[in-house]
């Protein structure tokens, strides 16, 4: 796949996109275009499928005949564990409609848990929030099923995390003693949309892969406190 493409190869693969309403499903389809890729939703759409994952298996099924993989964007967020349970299911739904296409599932790069800034798939994962709990859990039930399946641990998406996509009164960052707060590391949507499609496809995908900018120059958002020089919050390359 060339250097440049941000899409799939849609000339020889069908792609399904399940949860495609999302803000990542927004980030994927400003990059990923053609007949090949198959959007899903849960409500009538014009350029989207409508199934309900959890409630219509055969429809899920049928959407999904003929595709090369299938991408699990669809999934909980927040505390409450009867409804993050959710996201193993959803996981576990994708993987018995894909009739031995590989499914690419979003997990998240809270599985580490604070385990530190540079992180791999081999790392062990001690997740804190009940929200990496979850997805953990998630994983660990997909790949138990013996399909073919990848973890998609994925980190900050530029606009479509909680800060600078969605920051809103009463919202606060962690602080050190100082004031400051620890650096935050983004990848941006093209470079997502690029890594995901290489990672898609790749002739042999691993069975987790962390999406984040390791190295180089990447995306942080740092807040300095006010008696530091240049103290403001700044979204600067690294």
């Amino acid at each position: 796949m060339p250097s440049t493409s941000t899409h799939p190869d849609v000339k020889f693969k069908r792609h399904v996109v399940l949860g495609a309403t999302g803000r990542l499903g927004a980030v994927l389809r400003q990059f990923w275009q053609g007949d090949a890729v198959v959007w899903q939703t849960r409500t009538e759409r014009v350029g989207f499928h409508k199934v309900d994952i959890l409630n219509d298996p055969k429809g899920l099924k049928d959407l999904c005949v003929g595709a090369d993989s299938i991408l699990c964007l669809a999934g909980v967020i927040g505390n409450a564990a009867h409804t993050l349970q959710y996201n193993t299911d959803l996981a576990i739904a994708a993987i018995q409609a894909a009739q031995g296409a590989r499914v690419f599932l979003a997990s998240s790069a809270s599985v580490y848990g604070a385990g530190g800034a540079n992180l791999y798939e081999t790392d062990a994962c001690v997740p804190v929030s009940p929200y990496g709990q979850a997805k953990l859990a998630m994983e660990q039930s997909a790949l138990a099923t013996g399909a073919p399946v990848t973890c998609l641990r994925i980190g900050n998406v530029a606009g479509s995390d909680a800060i600078l996509g969605g920051w809103h009164n009463g919202m606060t960052l962690d602080a050190r003693p100082d004031g400051s707060t620890p650096c935050r590391s983004y990848i941006g949507p093209q470079t997502f949309a690029r890594t995901l499609a290489f990672v898609m496809d790749a002739k042999a995908p691993p069975r987790c892969s962390t999406l984040r900018l390791r190295g180089g120059c990447k995306w942080a958002l740092c807040w300095m406190p006010p008696d530091c020089p240049g103290s403001h919050a700044r979204l600067a390359i690294m």
